[in-house]
């Protein structure tokens, strides 16, 4: 922990070898609406692809309004492009979205990477929590590499649509990083 009387604050900006991740602002929403108007990007999130700019409006304003204490969200951004979103809707439990034009070229990982070492370091939080589709395989995939456990499966969760759907949990505890050790040269804040 940091030494009572100084203060540390989060940074709103981490950089890594090809990313910037940044807290959203308002501007961001053509680009985000882009991401999450896709079917395809949307099929295994807890709502549809969004219908209207308005629809992503609201999802961004509420993740610009949230409470650091409660989320620790963050955008995407690759080559000064906002492609996506990655971390913790609300503490402990994280997730990602990503453009389908960035799939498959290691930048989920590389965000999330990222993103779980700046919650542990920055919250006292023991572990983070992900949900995911079982279908989902690729998701599943990233969480496992990064370290997540399943702890369990339940059934008929979350409706999309007309269909119900099944949740996968799975847990990654906090292993070796202590909340406000400063960040080693693989995480780099601006």
């Amino acid at each position: 922990m940091a030494d009572p009387g100084t203060e540390m604050t989060p940074p709103d900006r981490i950089v890594t070898a090809r990313l910037t991740l940044r807290k959203a602002r308002i501007d961001d929403l053509e680009a985000l609406h882009d991401v999450m108007r896709r079917p395809e990007v949307m099929r295994y999130w807890s709502r549809p692809e969004h219908d209207s700019p308005e629809e992503t409006a609201a999802f961004l304003t509420a993740m610009i309004e949230s409470s650091r204490g409660v989320s620790d969200d963050f955008i995407i951004e690759h080559d000064g492009h906002a492609i996506g979103k990655a971390g913790a809707w609300r503490l402990p439990e994280v997730g990602f979205l990503l453009h389908p034009d960035f799939w498959g070229k290691g930048f989920a990982h590389e965000a999330m990477t990222a993103v779980i070492e700046h919650l542990f370091i920055w919250h006292d939080i023991d572990h983070l929590t992900a949900e995911a589709d079982p279908r989902n395989a690729a998701s599943l995939g990233l969480l496992t590499r990064l370290g997540f456990q399943e702890t369990h499966r339940a059934s008929r969760t979350m409706q999309w649509r007309d269909e119900w759907c099944d949740s996968v949990y799975l847990r990654l505890p906090r292993l070796g990083v202590r909340p406000g050790v400063r960040p080693g040269p693989t995480h780099r804040s601006r």
